[in-house]
């Protein structure tokens, strides 16, 4: 992909509103394991926990850039993406996570808990990016001021502006549904039949959103209700 055309630089968009929704919920988790150790050891928690959650970030998402030119694997990963944008809009998430008892006992915990968390930020980033590893690098070094320093602010954002989460799961079903259509054994179909190509997608898009939002509002009520 040319660094100067519209589609790196909509697609790298892409993944910077990716990296904001999804990674946010990262530093969050990494702020409630340092929590509870010393003032002098907190900061360079964050910072070594980060250093190597990324770096296992990194090759995860070569490793998927690399695994989804492999005929089906698109497709499978495009529907996966798909649930991760609903899962987004209609789930509030838990963060139950012990704060560490020790300097490298909370490193080992973020690691771990950025590896089993950051699979959806992987896949997306990796969708997003469309094989260009250039893009995938700048993604997670959009990523780590975000996990680093992001975590108070984006919380706040995210309580005052709800909004972000709706176009965040529009970014991430308008990419899992740009990966269905781009699988090898579809893409000519699709590039035959335009108009039924970005029927798909905007099907893909609003279905997510209108289910995902109806999911959370029925939960909601659920909730008042019960109370």
């Amino acid at each position: 992909m040319d660094f100067f055309t519209p589609d790196y630089w909509s697609a790298l968009l892409a993944i910077i509103v990716i990296d904001l929704v999804l990674a946010g919920d990262n530093a969050i988790v990494i702020g409630l394991v340092a929590r509870n150790l010393p003032k002098e050891q907190q900061k360079k928690v964050i910072v070594w926990g980060t250093v190597g959650a990324i770096g296992i970030r990194a090759i995860a998402s070569l490793l998927v850039v690399w695994l989804l030119k492999i005929p089906g694997l698109l497709l499978i990963g495009g529907i996966l993406l798909v649930w991760i944008a609903y899962k987004l809009l209609a789930e509030e998430k838990e963060h139950n996570v012990e704060s560490g008892q020790s300097f490298w006992t909370a490193i080992k915990t973020i690691i771990i808990a950025d590896a089993l968390m950051g699979l959806d930020n992987v896949l997306a980033v990796a969708g997003a990016a469309h094989g260009d590893f250039s893009l995938v690098i700048i993604g997670l070094l959009v990523s780590v001021p975000i996990v680093v320093w992001g975590s108070t602010l984006i919380l706040k954002w995210l309580e005052r502006y709800p909004i972000i989460i709706t176009i965040g799961a529009a970014v991430l079903a308008f990419t899992a549904a740009k990966m269905m259509v781009d699988e090898k054994f579809l893409k000519g179909f699709f590039e035959d039949n335009p108009l039924l190509k970005w029927g798909v997608i905007i099907v893909v898009v609003v279905g997510v959103i209108m289910i995902g939002t109806w999911k959370k509002r029925s939960k909601q009520n659920q909730h008042t209700k019960s109370e």
